[in-house]
């Protein structure tokens, strides 16, 4: 396969990589830095793809879109919100305003979302046919898939891949957590029972994979694990995992005090999220529960 990839350094990223190479395929990676390589290719969300760049993507077999500003930062300024919807609404319409100028357009397209489409949603649980929330994030993602449905309308397979929190001690989510925990200090976040749709970082690579290959998954994909698990059953395995207390808890009115609007996205807001969709296609998780999985990712 030829396959061009925007994100490729971030965490996901970074392991589809390595697993493309494992299988032989050719890619082009796509970022705003200079080319350092001959499978490098200059592209920004603005401005898109140079004229004579174009010709380097006719006939590709897949695209895989996962580049975004990240969600993380002490708080959402106005300047910061303005960023990551940006870089995923308009970056995405450049991609596919790419598509349209090419002759032979690639096969499929997978473009990463988000289960913050969701929203805050107490314990219901949901599936890709569960409605939009009301958040900033659920803003966001809805008008981030529109964007990316477009490449339908060309006759593209499309894949919207509605990720959850990536398991990994490389970046991310758990990243961040373990330092707190390692020290000694980690704990519930508010009242612990707010739900959590986590993936490992393995299964999230395999599920990518699956897109590429399985010709009749197209739309939105939640990618989580079938086993959510709420921010207390999180907190109690991750420190039975690196044998750290987890006794010291982190009160909703510090989030909201420290974070603001992001720490009740990141930390608060409780979103039950089951990949429907992969389960009955046939999918088979690698880590569905929680403790093997937290396992092979700080191991």
């Amino acid at each position: 396969m030829r396959i061009l990839i925007t994100g490729a350094s971030g965490l996901i990223g970074t392991a589809l990589q390595k697993s493309f190479e494992e299988k032989g395929y050719e890619m082009l990676l796509a970022s705003r830095s200079e080319p350092k390589s001959e499978r490098d290719i200059q592209w920004n969300a603005d401005a898109g793809f140079a004229d004579e760049d174009l010709l380097r993507l006719e006939g590709l077999d897949a695209v895989i879109h996962f580049a975004g500003e990240s969600i993380s930062a002490l708080r959402w300024t106005d300047e910061k919100k303005k960023a990551i919807r940006d870089s995923r609404v308009h970056g995405t319409r450049t991609m596919i305003e790419a598509f349209a100028r090419l002759e032979k357009k690639p096969k499929v397209f997978i473009s990463a979302s988000a289960i913050g489409f969701y929203g805050d949603r107490g314990d219901e649980e949901m599936t890709e046919t569960s409605s939009v929330g009301d958040t900033f994030l659920s803003e966001v993602s809805k008008e981030w898939e529109s964007e990316s449905r477009r490449a339908e309308d060309m006759g593209i397979r499309t894949v919207l891949l509605r990720n959850g929190i990536v398991l990994s001690k490389d970046g991310g989510a758990l990243a961040t957590m373990m330092t707190p925990f390692k020290l000694g200090v980690g704990g519930v976040v508010g009242s612990g029972k707010q739900w959590m749709s986590w993936v490992s970082l393995d299964d999230a690579v395999g599920i990518v994979n699956y897109a590429l290959e399985n010709e009749n998954l197209r739309g939105a994909v939640n990618v989580v694990s079938p086993n959510p698990v709420t921010n207390e059953e999180f907190t109690k395995t991750l420190g039975e995992v690196l044998y750290r207390p987890t006794f010291l808890p982190l009160p909703e009115f510090v989030v909201n005090l420290v974070f603001g609007e992001m720490g009740d996205a990141l930390l608060i807001d409780s979103t039950r999220v089951v990949p429907k969709r992969l389960l009955d296609s046939g999918f088979k998780f690698r880590y569905p529960e929680i403790k093997s999985a937290l396992e092979n990712a700080v191991k």
